[in-house]
């Protein structure tokens, strides 16, 4: 029996995550289907954003732009899920954290929610939305330019607002990792909020999944040397295994 389309469909995406371009012939192949099922399943990820049509085949703008966010929730949910709950078990009781933006974050978050007794500084709208009913956790909102298509407040306020606090914990993102350790982002107004959380936390925790790993963004967020814990559902090639090491990162790998 195959794989199921929701299964098939997330690994085409991861599929293009690493090479851009997929064609229907090579997928068909891979996958172990016909190509008439590989251009419903093209044409069902184009019609959700997560995938461009182009002759013969389809292609993943990763370059220089991001996926919409609504439609990055859509990708690796499970893998997310996990890692949130992976996260959430290192943050102890009564801590102060910053949450940023991110669809994994935010599974960060909802793992929280239940739980009491946090101080929670956040710049990302949908962690108050997911935290903001609990009344044992105090909520302190980033205030700045609202960012509507992810509802992020970023800009030179919300740095200079993250700037007054000192925290345990920094739960961040990253759009891409390269193999060489290098965390890195399509925007540069959230790349500033990033470096302003890092700096003002005593341990920064890098929540993501696989596919974010070796894919490439524009823009430098810092290194995996600045990162204290790194939880994924993937630990990398060996080559970047070698950089947590040398980097003295604890990596928690999560099973889905």
């Amino acid at each position: 029996m195959g794989i199921s389309p929701v299964k098939r469909q997330r690994q085409i995406v991861e599929i293009a995550r690493n090479v851009g371009k997929v064609t229907v012939d090579d997928l068909a192949t891979r996958l172990s289907v016909t190509p008439q099922t590989i251009r419903k399943d093209l044409n069902e990820l184009c019609a959700r954003n997560l995938l461009s049509r182009v002759h013969g085949g389809a292609l993943l703008g990763s370059g220089v732009e991001n996926l919409e966010y609504e439609a990055r929730r859509q990708l690796a949910e499970a893998e997310k899920r996990r890692i949130g709950e992976a996260a959430a078990a290192l943050i102890p009781d009564g801590a102060s954290l910053f949450i940023n933006i991110g669809t994994t974050t935010e599974e960060v978050a909802r793992q929280l929610a239940e739980r009491s007794g946090f101080l929670v500084i956040t710049n990302n709208l949908n962690v108050v939305d997911i935290l903001g009913a609990n009344p044992d956790i105090e909520l302190i909102v980033v205030g700045g330019r609202l960012r509507h298509r992810d509802r992020a407040t970023v800009g030179p306020s919300a740095v200079e607002f993250i700037k007054n606090f000192k925290v345990d914990f920094a739960i961040i993102g990253a759009s891409a990792i390269d193999e060489d350790g290098s965390l890195l982002d399509f925007d540069f107004s959230e790349v500033q909020v990033s470096h302003a959380i890092m700096q003002n936390s005593r341990s920064v925790i890098l929540v993501a999944d696989q596919m974010k790993l070796g894919r490439k963004a524009p823009i430098r967020i810092g290194h995996l040397s600045q990162i204290d814990i790194f939880v994924t559902d993937y630990a990398g090639s060996p080559k970047f295994r070698r950089v947590c090491e040398e980097s003295d990162v604890r990596v928690v790998t999560v099973s889905v």
